[in-house]
């Protein structure tokens, strides 16, 4: 019976690989601009526009500062480059802060925080502080310079609200001033409607859109949400910015509920990106075309129900997104590991899962996977080499939200 079985899921392999189709091409997010805000209703232009005035005078603001300190000179070689969070520990403990290498590493971030008050991302903050009329981040373009992209601005607050902590007296005022300028500029960067674009000032592209890819606006509000209970290592706060970061995160929640996808009158999970404007989903790169995402959605539900006193709306969206997860697993297959001539494949496994695929069409709830020519396919095998090993078309994403779902449910009948 089990080798009978074993035919039969081959068989269907086989059958689907021979079906298997490009299904659409993706499209990509589009830019904020003067001319997009015009097609608003009249009443909801004015805080969009004053929006993209400040994104663009903060951007001159920030390449002005930059060309002033090179003068004349030769911009010196950029940073160093290195994996998100490079040198920014966040879990030693308390007293390691306190220590000489954790003050220069904090010294070196101050030293890279940009006029606006971001941070770029990727970058190696064990090395030495910025020289004067470096670039904020680790190449000559003007690209990422400020984000919340792989962990970046969030991490440097995280470190420096560490650092002030074991630095109670005026040693540690820079680093707390340091911290707010951060926090006032993730409060600058969120958008009219509660969402927050992946690079502030903008930059342009589908970095304007509103960014949920990688857990980065995640990031920004469950960071302000400790930043307005004034605890622990953010106790320090000015009451003033913590009541703004309360405020902030209030308008995030309501901008996750409103991006919520409904697909045939079902409540079920989100997208990647959405458009800034309408808060439609919103294509990112090449190969990131508009779809719910499992990943995404599970790290939302889980900032969902850390929320106290969750509204009625609040529990209706957990409820929903946490059984659309559970609906969509996949079972009887498994994700291999990259060989040297097939790459990572997805190949049947009775009793194996569940798993999720990254992304499901909106429309029909079947996974689908692009590709560097922006091709969508509904079979992760037939994409390119280089993408099925470059990116998690499927994991197990969702296992950790919906094993807190189930505790979570039990306090919320």
């Amino acid at each position: 019976m089990r080798k009978t079985t074993i035919l039969m899921l081959l068989a269907c392999a086989v059958q689907g690989a021979a079906m298997a189709a490009v299904v659409g091409h993706m499209s990509p997010a589009e830019p904020l601009t003067v001319e997009r805000i015009r097609t608003l209703p009249q009443a909801q232009q004015a805080p969009w526009f004053t929006y993209l005035a400040r994104s663009r005078a903060q951007m001159e603001e920030d390449k002005a500062t930059l060309a002033a300190e090179r003068g004349d000179q030769p911009a010196p070689p950029p940073p160093p480059i290195g994996h998100a969070g490079t040198g920014m520990p966040l879990r030693k403990p308390a007293a390691w802060y306190a220590k000489p290498e954790a003050r220069r590493v904090a010294d070196t971030i101050l030293s890279f925080q940009t006029p606006a008050g971001g941070w770029g991302k990727n970058a190696d903050r064990t090395g030495p502080p910025r020289a004067r009329g470096q670039n904020y981040v680790g190449d000559e373009n003007w690209s990422y310079v400020g984000t919340i992209d792989n962990d970046a601005t969030i991490t440097e607050l995280r470190f420096l609200a560490r650092v002030q902590a074991q630095q109670p007296g005026a040693a540690g005022d820079a680093y707390r001033a340091s911290f707010v300028k951060g926090v006032r500029y993730l409060l600058r960067a969120q958008y009219p409607n509660g969402g927050f674009p992946q690079v502030y000032p903008l930059q342009g592209g589908y970095h304007d859109a509103v960014t949920i890819n990688d857990d980065a606006m995640v990031n920004v509000v469950t960071l302000l949400s400790e930043v307005a209970r004034r605890q622990d290592d953010y106790a320090f706060v000015p009451a003033n910015v913590a009541d703004a970061a309360r405020d902030a995160v209030g308008r995030s929640v309501n901008a996750i509920l409103m991006a919520q996808v409904t697909a045939g009158g079902v409540l079920t999970g989100w997208a990647q990106q959405y458009d800034e404007l309408t808060l439609a989903p919103a294509g990112a790169r090449n190969f990131e075309p508009i779809a719910l995402s499992s990943s995404e959605s599970a790290k939302l539900l889980a900032f969902l129900m850390t929320i106290p006193d969750p509204s009625p709306e609040v529990i209706r969206s957990i409820r929903a997104s946490a059984a659309w997860l559970e609906r969509v697993a996949v079972r009887d297959v498994v994700w291999t590991g990259k060989s040297p001539d097939k790459g990572r494949m997805l190949i049947p496994g009775p009793g194996a899962g569940p798993l999720w695929s990254r992304y499901y069409d909106i429309a029909t709830m079947k996974p689908i996977f692009g590709d560097r020519d922006r091709s969508i396919h509904d079979d992760v095998n037939e994409i390119s080499l280089e993408r099925r090993n470059g990116y998690g078309w499927y994991g197990t994403w969702p296992q950790e939200a919906l094993a807190r779902y189930a505790a979570w449910s039990r306090a919320h009948p």
